[in-house]
This record gives structure tokens, sequence and C-alpha cells, in this order.
């Protein structure tokens, strides 16, 4: 485009100062903060020998403490992305225990895992710097994933509102829905086999007798203890003939 053709398109064949000097409201934007920021502190950081402050409960890595886990799995089946594992390692006594792995190369960094936590043992933290060089130095086993320094604020605690409540008019209510869900016992379809006991994490779960079937043997039907009860579906998910169920309270 040649200049004649650019003032008859944009200028109208007029030079006037407000179509010609326009350019210079951008410069002088730039000019003046350049002039603030002389006298006063930029509004940038020397990152990464400075850093923001991060509140306590931002959600970056997962964090484990290690001594409050039952390995109840509820984190590794909430995990949206599959990222998490039970793996085999030794507590502070020397003994085998099964703790969460966190692939952290494939985390969303949810929080899903903290949230359903029934033991709040799956916290959040506020790192977020997590590069490496390889990707099996982002495997983040039960030790790593230890934060030192873990407070009340890193925990989320999962909270429901019940219809029974809005229904009387108290729809305010919140509270855990890990107290309120409970295996139930279609007694006509268990065997016996104490394999709800067994898979239980708490110890929540004991057979009890109630008489003797035709052949003489005691017949074994499980009992819940609801205070210790965290409703992990192990007892559900282990038994062989599906006799366990889930209440759930709506």
């Amino acid at each position: 485009m040649v200049w004649s053709d650019y003032k008859k398109k944009y200028m109208d064949g007029k030079r006037t100062p407000a179509r010609t000097l326009w350019v210079m409201k951008p410069i002088w934007k730039v000019l003046r903060l350049f002039g603030k920021t002389v006298v006063r502190r930029p509004v940038t950081i020397l990152y990464p020998y400075e850093k923001m402050w991060m509140p306590e409960n931002y959600r970056g890595r997962p964090g484990l403490r290690f001594d409050r886990c039952v390995a109840c799995g509820m984190c590794v089946k909430m995990c949206p992305t599959s990222c998490i594992k039970l793996v085999e390692t030794e507590d502070s006594a020397g003994q085998k225990v099964m703790r969460p792995q966190v692939n952290i190369g494939r985390c969303a960094m949810c929080g899903y895992c903290a949230e359903y936590c029934p033991m709040d043992a799956m916290t959040v933290t506020p790192e977020f710097e997590l590069a490496e060089y390889t990707r099996e130095d982002l495997i983040y086993g039960p030790k790593r994933l230890a934060y030192e320094g873990a407070t009340e604020k890193m925990e989320i605690h999962l909270e429901e509102t019940l219809m029974s409540d809005v229904e009387k008019g108290n729809p305010e209510r919140r509270i855990s829905p890990f107290k309120t869900d409970r295996p139930v016992l279609d007694s006509a379809k268990c065997i016996s086999c104490k394999r709800c006991e067994k898979a239980c994490p708490v110890g929540a779960v004991k057979m009890v007798e109630h008489g003797v079937n035709e052949k003489g043997r005691p017949i074994l039907y499980p009992e819940f203890n609801n205070v210790t009860c965290i409703c992990c579906k192990n007892c559900v998910e282990d038994c062989p003939k599906d006799a366990l169920h889930i209440n759930e309270v709506l």
C-alpha cells in the first residue's frame, strides 16, 4: 500500500494531530509505568530467588501422614487419573504395611485423595515445583510423600447435607458421609467365609456365631462396629457372594 492510498483509507487525505499522534498514547503509558517502578518496588519478583506466599490449603502435590494411614484404598479408588496405588513398605517398627504411592507426573493436583481420605492421612501441600530429569524421579513413594509441618488447614474434609435434613427444614447441617453410610448384610447369601473380616483395615468387622447349620458347623455372620467403620467398601468388594452392600443415607 502506497502512502497516498494509506492517507485516503485512514486519514481521508487530512493530516490531523489526533490521527497521527495516536501512537504516543501507548508510549506514554510505558514511560509512566517505568517512572513508577524507578522510585517504587516493581510488581514482579526475582523468581526463583524470591517466591510468592502460598496458602496452607493450596492444592499442590499430595502429602501423606504415614502413621494415620490404614491402607483402606479410598485414595486409589477416587483418583481421577489413576496415579495412586498401594505399595508395600516398612513402618517405624519394621513391619510390612501397605501405603499409597503417587505418580506426580500424572497427578492432576485435584486434592480428591485428601478429600475422600476418612483418616485425614492424605493432605494437600503448597509444593508445586516438581520438575525432574527422568520419569522415575516423579514416582513419590510413601516415605517421600511425607511433608514436614503438615497442619490441619492442609486437610480437606468431605461434608454433605442430607436430604432428610433438608425436608426437616435444616439445610445447613453438614456431616461426613463416612459416619452415615454403612455396610448391610444379606444373611441368605452369606457363606461365613470371613473375607470381610480380613479385608477391613480398621477391624470394624467381627464374625459372630448364630447357631449351627445342618452339618453341625457354626453359622458365622459379620457384625459391624459403626463407631470405627470408615465405609471404605473393602468388605463389599471382597465378598465372593455379594452378600454385602452399602446402605446409603440420602
